[in-house]
């Protein structure tokens, strides 16, 4: 049974730079078909522990695998999912700057979570190497339909967007009885794409298609209340949210307004972790929606994108000003983003990492006096 108790005053969004040897290890499974995928997992399972090591060292009193196992923060997970596809084509999906590798989720049956999903396993490693408390992070249900196209959702029934998201409720509710039977106490899902709803860019896209971006935001609230109500008492659920973070480039802006009530007062979520490392991201102002309580918000203020280490007193001076629309018994900190949402990671070193980390830490017991 894993450690529980969540939510801290220090955390991160989970995925961390995978070392050298999971690059040529994976590059050796994957591509050049020169070691078997025992050798590629135990050199995996190694770099969890040594990052594991990290995370502890700094003074992290919750932890990840840096989602060593993964090639993206979200479509391993959704690929795992019965009626998921993951489709190779010939151009990827558009950042600012550079483009993402052509992969692409289909669904092609009716959706469900397998009793054998690996990241089931993927946590049970995790938690049998730590002393505090294991996190894992997943896509939230959003993800599965923001993800994929309309003409890649084949089933005739999901043409009605209420029995796709009746589905995707169901089957995470699986997700979520499942991770808790193995020990899970602290779920994170990464439901960036109520951030994506708040860029008119965006926005403009989902009314092309004759989707109200206002209704889909609700929609999408909806669907993680229904997967994650039915959860022990004892079980935290994280949402994190952001713009986009691949090789430190991004890929929507515009402020959480269009989206706060739904992310605060309709998703039934516990710990929310928040982009805030940029003008992109907008002002403070939607953390007033934030109802009193035991909800407790990660102001991103420093970023995974650079390596530039932010200044503890400029973080100060920004928790001050967001304690002027929440309480700050009910405010946290972590870096805005992962580190390395896909396997290439964000261009920062690992040093840059760690101090960023420990910067986390040293924050948290400045500001509240506990990590």
């Amino acid at each position: 049974m894993s450690v529980n108790n969540a939510p801290h005053r220090a955390d991160h969004v989970g995925s961390l730079l995978r070392p050298p040897a999971v690059h040529e290890a994976r590059h050796k499974f994957f591509h050049d078909k020169s070691i078997s995928r025992e050798e590629l997992t135990a050199i995996e399972d190694e770099a969890i522990i040594e990052l594991v090591k990290l995370q502890e060292s700094v003074g992290l009193k919750v932890v990840t695998d840096g989602e060593q196992r993964r090639s993206f923060w979200h479509y391993d997970f959704m690929g795992g999912l019965d009626g998921f596809d993951l489709e190779e084509r010939e151009d990827g999906v558009q950042f600012h700057g550079v483009k993402l590798r052509p992969i692409f989720p289909a669904i092609n049956g009716r959706l469900d979570f397998p009793d054998d999903h690996p990241m089931l396993e993927h946590f049970k490693y995790l938690a049998k190497h730590t002393n505090v408390q294991p996190k894992i992070s997943i896509p939230g249900p959003s993800c599965c339909h923001f993800r994929t196209a309309k003409a890649d959702i084949h089933p005739k029934e999901y043409a009605d967007l209420d029995v796709l998201f009746a589905d995707l409720a169901r089957t995470y509710a699986k997700a979520v009885k499942a991770f808790y039977d193995v020990g899970c106490r602290y779920l994170q899902m990464d439901d960036i794409f109520f951030a994506y709803l708040c860029d008119p860019k965006h926005r403009a896209a989902k009314a092309a298609e004759g989707t109200d971006p206002d209704w889909l935001i609700d929609r999408y609230a909806w669907t993680m209340h229904e997967a994650i109500k039915d959860r022990p008492a004892d079980m935290k659920i994280g949402m994190h949210l952001c713009r986009g973070n691949f090789k430190s480039t991004w890929a929507a802006e515009g402020a959480y307004d269009p989206a706060a009530d739904a992310v605060f007062n309709k998703t039934g979520v516990d710990i929310y972790f928040m982009e805030y490392d940029s003008e992109r991201a907008g002002g403070l102002s939607p953390l007033r929606l934030l109802p009193k309580g035991n909800k407790r918000v990660h102001p991103g203020f420093i970023t995974t994108k650079v390596g530039d280490l932010e200044n503890i007193d400029d973080l100060r001076r920004k928790f001050d000003e967001a304690s002027k629309f929440a309480d700050l018994d009910q405010l946290g900190i972590a870096p805005q983003c992962g580190f390395s949402s896909t396997e290439e990671g964000n261009n920062i070193t690992a040093d840059d990492q760690k101090r960023k980390l420990e910067l986390v830490v040293k924050t948290a017991e400045a500001i509240w006096g506990e990590a």
